[in-house]
């Protein structure tokens, strides 16, 4: 399964900026070692290397200097070049819309995933594109560290709902992709038994361990210096939570970047409280903000707050899967 994007570096940073705020984490292995891991425990996961795809950086440096990265034959040749390159026969692709993704509307996203399957399919790879909600953030923690800790909760059994249902959509294709299961229902609950006898968790550990990550980190991930309480200044249902603005005050904290040469402060981040959906009294926690920085916390609050919208009557249901093309 991959997540699509083309650039690995979003404002709260990318996979690879997540999974290395586990101290000693590698991505950057060679083929070789990449392979070994496979044959060893059946999973690896490893940046783009100097011999893959090499011109897609190049030619997405071109697109960007004659404002081309928003078209979607170049974003989906950019993105399926890589998993043709990789050797991939089965592939599912989650592609996100909305306020915090690079595809704004679903319609977007939609088309680019007509695409990205016609190029599967003329390559004689079998493409599901999976279209997720992301109008507001998925889960609860935004940022590198808090994201770690929330996928661990989540290995282990406790999940938001918006991430139990995404993640047993994803899965769900790639198990039935495999062959090994064609029953939706039984697949789910694989899925499900999985991770309740610990056995999805313990894969990650040794994913870990093998790629040089300190395994004990992850019973005691580092938190930021300051965790500062956000509150509600008015009540009633939250209609919308602007999951741009929510990443633009992360970024701010240092748990993206502005531009690629930036350092990321892997602890800082939001933790959200309050979703689409629920209803808020005056006073009640929004989220919290994780700093190393005091002289931005007043900053990044307001900023936290705006990305709310509080109104009297209780929004329709917010789905989590829009589409599977």
């Amino acid at each position: 399964m991959q997540k699509c994007q083309e650039e690995d570096c979003g404002i709260t940073g990318g996979t690879i900026d997540k999974l290395e705020s586990i101290p000693g984490f590698r991505t950057d292995l060679d083929i070789d070692e990449f392979k070994s891991n496979i044959k060893q425990i059946g999973i690896s996961l490893i940046g783009q290397t100097a011999n893959l795809t090499p011109a897609d950086k190049k030619l997405y440096a071109l697109r960007d200097t004659i404002s081309c990265v928003d078209c979607v034959p170049l974003i989906a040749s950019s993105i399926m070049s890589k998993k043709m390159a990789a050797g991939a026969k089965k592939l599912v692709l989650e592609v996100t819309c909305g306020s915090g993704a690079f595809m704004k509307t679903k319609e977007d996203a939609e088309n680019l995933s007509r695409v990205m399957k016609k190029i599967g399919e003329l390559a004689g790879i079998e493409t599901v594109c999976v279209i997720t909600n992301m109008d507001q953030p998925i889960g609860k923690n935004v940022g590198n560290s808090l994201e770690v800790e929330e996928a661990i909760r989540a290995l282990k059994g406790d999940m938001t709902e918006d991430i139990r249902e995404i993640v047993l959509s994803l899965t769900s294709h790639i198990v039935r992709l495999s062959g090994i299961c064609k029953d939706s229902d039984e697949i789910r609950q694989m899925i499900l038994e999985n991770i309740q006898n610990g056995k999805a968790y313990q894969k990650f550990v040794e994913l870990v361990g093998i790629q040089g990550g300190n395994t004990e980190y992850l019973e005691n991930i580092e938190e930021a210096q300051y965790v500062v309480e956000v509150t509600a200044d008015e009540e009633g249902y939250v209609e919308s939570l602007n999951a741009e603005t929510i990443g633009k005050a992360s970024m701010k904290l240092g748990a993206g970047r502005m531009k690629k040469t930036d350092e990321i402060d892997h602890t800082c981040g939001i933790v959200l409280e309050k979703k689409i959906g629920d209803y808020v009294s005056f006073g009640d926690t929004l989220g919290y903000i994780h700093s190393n920085r005091k002289d931005i916390i007043e900053e990044v609050e307001e900023e936290f707050k705006s990305a709310y919208t509080i109104g009297k009557e209780e929004p329709e249901e917010y789905e989590h899967i829009l589409n599977v093309i």
